[in-house]
């Protein structure tokens, strides 16, 4: 399987060690979020409940909307090592593929 991506962005690790977190987004995502209306100034979206069950329910959408490293949604991210880092010279907007194979193994 093979899939295109576009740098999002690129932090430094955040304990100091070296490497780099390197955050994709997906082509297709990045598509639609430009075909529906922006949000203004970034804010936060908001979710209404009727009742507690309906919070129940959704409460997975919610924490998906929260910040932070691995928690925002529609974003891939990778941990690079520095050498690696630097061998691909990245930068924020290029388009990267992944390319996800299994390893066939005979019954052994």
């Amino acid at each position: 399987m093979k899939k295109e991506f576009v740098v999002r962005s690129i932090d430094s690790a955040p304990d100091g060690a070296p490497y780099v977190i390197v955050s994709l987004s997906s082509v297709k995502d990045l598509k639609e979020g430009a075909s529906s209306a922006p949000s203004t100034f970034g804010a936060p979206k908001v979710m209404g409940f009727t009742n507690m069950n309906d919070m129940m329910k959704d409460l997975n959408k919610m924490f998906s909307g929260m910040g932070g490293l691995g928690m925002q949604s529609g974003v891939t991210q990778l941990k690079l090592e520095m050498h690696e880092y630097k061998e691909m010279g990245l930068s924020v907007g290029d388009k990267v593929y992944l390319e996800l194979t299994k390893e066939e193994t005979l019954g052994i």
